[in-house]
């Protein structure tokens, strides 16, 4: 069952979801803006020069066809079975992209059962656009951008094309809150599966995913840019030559840090903290203590500090559980009568070291309104400790907290040598702000 690649359009930054989206409901700014500083800056206000460093790395994508051809236009021929909308986060998971293509499937084939029509089409597939052709009068029945596709799949002799709606301006009707007011509600969207059959499937498959890698080729020698200069391999060389910087595994083995604590409640009393996640790029991801409830047993006992990280709750280990699961395990405590708590001392505060020897080597993260949403693992960023769902303070000494997102990016894009960042969980920095009433558990 062979998946086209993400990395072949997403991570890349050239399809328009590597440069804008929703940052998976960590915040909700009334405008929404991301960047990816592995290439591009989304920001047509701040002028660039065209450098190798302003774009992400290429990675050449093998499939059956001439590059040339793609760049003119191959056909297929196929049977359109139907299409169905569906439901979708922003930026899904591959394991979570490949059941909605089943899921289309299954709909498809439900909806018009054994009476279902057949329709002889062609599918074009080129680096500007995918169109479906009907395959008697070749008249356009559909016709998708290539950048709008969103995934692809092929599942034996069928093809699930996947490409997002539209979207308006002002959030609408395409945009469909699943939790609203939730703090962790997530926004999805509308995306239209169209599902064929045909007995070159898997064909289709990698010719579209290597579509989107001569697309990209083509841009950068339209930019001035040899694809060669964006070889991972200088980058890889980069990376073998720098340690991690703050790494939980050398603070958290450190003994002094690290403490067992007796905590005395009375049966029925919450704990009463706020919990939120480390962030993903913790080597040992776990909770950490985003606020206690005066007056309450975790206040009172006078051991335990903002920051903290929950390692263990009475021999249960919290180490790489998620947040609900670590909350559920809290709530748990309210008839205990003493609570034992394994935890790593750390400051509320994470301080950050990026080492970037040069302007052409990629950051590897994307921020959105001074959050971190994404980080490619194992780039220079990682390395730095830099953690998904933080919000950036302070870049290089100068605070950023009320600093605009393009100066953010400006700032992040144009540093060389050594990268100074304080970030701290975005949950935790609503709280502590009071942007957010803090709900105890």
């Amino acid at each position: 069952m062979p998946v086209i690649p993400e990395s072949a359009w997403k991570h890349s930054g050239f399809v328009a979801d590597g440069l804008s989206g929703v940052c998976n409901g960590l915040e909700q700014p009334r405008k929404q803006q991301r960047s990816d500083l592995n290439g591009p800056v989304d920001n047509n206000n701040i002028p660039e020069t065209k450098k190798v460093a302003s774009f992400p790395s290429f990675v050449a994508v093998p499939g059956p066809c001439e590059p040339e051809d793609l760049i003119d236009g191959i056909i297929f021929a196929a049977n359109y079975l139907g299409s169905t909308q569906l439901l979708s986060e922003r930026n899904p998971s591959k394991n979570i992209r490949m059941m909605q293509a089943q899921e289309a499937v299954s709909r498809v084939k439900n909806s018009e059962g054994d009476a279902q029509t057949l329709t002889e089409v062609d599918l074009f597939i080129s680096t500007q656009r995918i169109k479906v052709l009907n395959a008697d009068t070749q008249e356009t029945m559909m016709d998708h951008a290539l950048r709008t596709i969103s995934y692809i799949a092929d599942i034996g002799n069928i093809v699930v094309l996947m490409a997002r709606r539209r979207m308006p301006r002002s959030a609408s009707q395409d945009c469909i809150e699943t939790t609203p007011g939730a703090q962790e509600g997530k926004k999805q969207y509308k995306m239209i599966c169209h599902v064929f059959e045909s007995e070159d499937a898997q064909l289709i498959a990698q010719s579209i995913g290597q579509a989107f890698s001569v697309a990209y080729q083509e841009f950068l020698r339209a930019n001035g840019i040899n694809p060669e200069d964006l070889s991972q391999k200088e980058y890889s060389d980069i990376i073998n030559t720098q340690e991690m910087y703050n790494d939980d595994l050398i603070h958290f083995s450190n003994s002094e840090n690290c403490k067992e604590l007796q905590l005395e409640k009375h049966k029925g009393e919450i704990l009463g903290v706020v919990v939120v996640e480390s962030g993903w790029g913790s080597i040992l991801p776990t909770v950490i203590l985003a606020n206690m409830m005066n007056g309450g047993p975790a206040a009172r006992s006078g051991k335990l500090s903002i920051g903290d990280q929950i390692m263990s709750i009475n021999g249960t280990s919290l180490v790489g559980l998620p947040l609900a699961t670590c909350q559920g395990i809290i709530k748990g405590l309210k008839n205990q009568t003493q609570v034992k708590l394994n935890i790593v001392s750390c400051p509320p505060v994470t301080t950050v070291l990026i080492k970037r020897p040069d302007l052409k080597y990629q950051l590897g993260f994307s921020v959105q309104n001074g959050i971190i949403c994404s980080l490619m693992r194992g780039g220079i960023a990682e390395r730095g400790g830099v953690r998904v769902g933080h919000r950036i303070i302070e870049i290089n000494g100068q605070s950023v907290v009320a600093t605009a997102h393009e100066k953010i990016v400006q700032a992040l894009s144009n540093s060389v040598g050594e990268i100074h960042m304080k970030t701290m969980p975005a949950a935790m920095f609503r709280l502590l702000t009071g942007q957010e009433t803090p709900l105890y558990i």
